[in-house]
């Protein structure tokens, strides 16, 4: 870890529990760019570095691959939905938040192919909950008659989606995602993340 000195020649106050939910936060979107680029068996220590905290910092908040996973897969989750807990959220604008972490997270794409999960990551169960919450948040704004609307059309829409989007830029992950997304007959809003 790079220790941080003031222009004084002192180490700033330790920062205790702030400075563990930065840390926090700042590993979970390192995982995030580091899975993308690099697939999920990437090192840990690109993490740690990416976060720009020490190798001992990440283990303490991600004991192992899997947890580092979990905590991406979280965070994408619960930003889906909180766009479709947004009081202004439409069925298309949930889809632009959900585009967006699918061009933003290699993890994310993993998720919705949980069977391919395996036993090997330990998150096949958990990953499976993660997509149903994912499917909850679109079904809450998927307008009645839809294209989607019959049976398992939307959750087999998203695989299909997910499953094309490749690319080694996240400009091009993101443009095979709205091809699909038109292939399909889908009209999705502004690819963003939640807030952003």
């Amino acid at each position: 870890m790079t220790e941080r000195i003031q222009q004084d020649g002192r180490r700033p106050a330790n920062d205790g529990p702030r400075a563990a939910a930065r840390n926090r936060a700042a590993l979970v979107n390192a995982a995030r760019e580091v899975f993308a680029e690099h697939g999920l068996e990437a090192p840990l220590s690109a993490i740690a570095r990416r976060a720009g905290v020490g190798q001992g910092v990440l283990y303490r908040h991600f004991p192992d691959r899997s947890a580092a996973v979990a905590a991406v897969l979280e965070e994408n989750v619960r930003q889906v939905e909180q766009a479709a807990e947004d009081e202004s959220a439409t069925f298309e604008g949930v889809l632009g938040v959900l585009t967006w972490h699918l061009a933003e997270s290699a993890a994310f794409i993993g998720l919705l192919h949980a069977d391919r999960a395996g036993s090997r990551s330990g998150i096949r169960a958990h990953a499976s909950g993660l997509s149903e919450r994912v499917e909850r948040a679109l079904r809450r704004h998927l307008p009645r008659g839809h294209r989607l609307s019959w049976a398992d059309d939307l959750v087999l829409s998203v695989a299909m989606v997910s499953a094309a989007v490749i690319g080694t830029t996240r400009e091009e992950r993101e443009r095979r995602a709205l091809a699909a997304w038109r292939l399909l007959g889908v009209e999705v809003g502004p690819v963003r993340a939640f807030g952003g």
